[in-house]
């Protein structure tokens, strides 16, 4: 089968013919039909999050068709529209049991540590195929399993309440399913920053009060859009020290800022003023959790959220379409989100 796989650190993906996946008695074989683009990727190819053993084929934003099921899966599964959980567990260590499963003592994840999901098949345990609803797109169910459900998860550890003000730091494909979740939460007011006009303007478009950070300082933009007050819940999906930074100076009185962005630099934060004095938080964000994908689907069968203008690229399964969407990423000049439809 053919697959755009990473051959050597800090180079460009390249395109290889490799033996279709084998799939165990508990396994799944699922053709796949659309791969998202992450920002994390680009991490991935450039060496800033170590992968497993190279070559690896990268993808974690995964959707298809289940082809054939191992000895102990229903066969009637066969047929199914799925997407795919990233997170390979164990399900019995101490996180696992916690429902924690993303510190999986043995945990891995696709398209970093084991192939992923840029090539024509891939083999996955049945717990982790995740059936689609009735009119839910294959592309957008693609999206979700990372932009989207790590966005879900970033708000609920914010434990955003209804009422609340939302800041969201960085308008891409996190970001944009951020804003819309935030709404569904019940925030009262969400304002997207960004630097980029066009994703500001897309933000608008779903009830988001856009902040330029092009030509002047976001948290001072912010502070007087509150009256003074602060953000209850500033979420960093970006990836950059000063918009971490950012994210903090613009929280209020029991504010929280989840960082679920990556970046190799420290950020500072000046601690009486802006946390010990409000009481505000700053809260890490990694992955997501199998059992939060459902409630996702759903929300996307109600028409609750719209991933359809999220997705604003599709390239085929070839590599030169693919690299050229991430070295956008890279430069941060990238679309919201680029779809591999092999």
């Amino acid at each position: 089968m053919k697959a755009v796989r990473l051959i050597e650190i800090g180079k460009p993906l390249a395109d290889q013919n490799i033996p279709s996946p084998t799939i165990g008695d508990q396994d799944v074989l699922v053709r796949v039909k659309a791969a998202g683009i992450c920002h994390s990727d680009v991490h991935y190819r450039a060496g800033k999050s170590p992968v497993g053993t190279l070559p690896q084929t990268l993808g974690h934003e995964v959707a298809g068709i289940i082809e054939a099921v191992g000895d102990g899966v229903d066969p009637r599964r066969i047929g199914q529209n799925v997407c795919l959980h990233y997170l390979l567990t164990c399900g019995a260590c101490q996180y696992c049991r916690r429902g924690r499963e993303q510190f999986c003592e043995s945990g891995e994840m696709i398209g970093k540590h084991c192939d992923g999901g840029y090539a024509e098949y891939i083999a996955i345990p049945n717990r982790n195929a995740v059936a689609l609803p009735d009119g839910v797109s294959i592309e957008q169910a693609a999206v979700l399993m990372c932009s989207t459900a790590t966005s879900f998860h970033a708000l609920r550890k914010a434990r955003l309440q209804a009422g609340e003000t939302v800041a969201v730091f960085g308008a891409g494909g996190l970001g944009m399913s951020a804003i819309q979740l935030a709404k569904v939460m019940g925030a009262s007011s969400v304002f997207a920053v960004d630097i980029n006009p066009h994703k500001l303007a897309e933000a608008e478009k779903f009830g988001a009060t856009p902040i330029s950070a092009a030509n002047s300082d976001p948290v001072a933009a912010l502070l007087d859009a509150t009256h003074g007050n602060g953000i209850d819940v500033a979420l960093e999906v970006i990836g950059l020290a000063l918009t971490m930074q950012q994210a903090v100076q613009c929280l209020g009185v029991f504010g929280r800022a989840t960082l679920a962005g990556i970046s190799e630099a420290p950020f500072q934060v000046d601690s009486y003023p802006e946390l010990l004095g409000k009481e505000a938080e700053v809260i890490g964000c990694s992955d997501h959790l199998l059992d939060e994908i459902p409630i996702l689907l759903e929300f996307l069968s109600q028409g609750r959220i719209d991933l359809s203008h999220v997705i604003t690229e599709t390239v085929g399964l070839d590599a030169g379409p693919i690299n050229q969407a991430l070295d956008a990423l890279e430069q941060f000049k990238g679309t919201v989100r680029t779809v591999i439809k092999p």
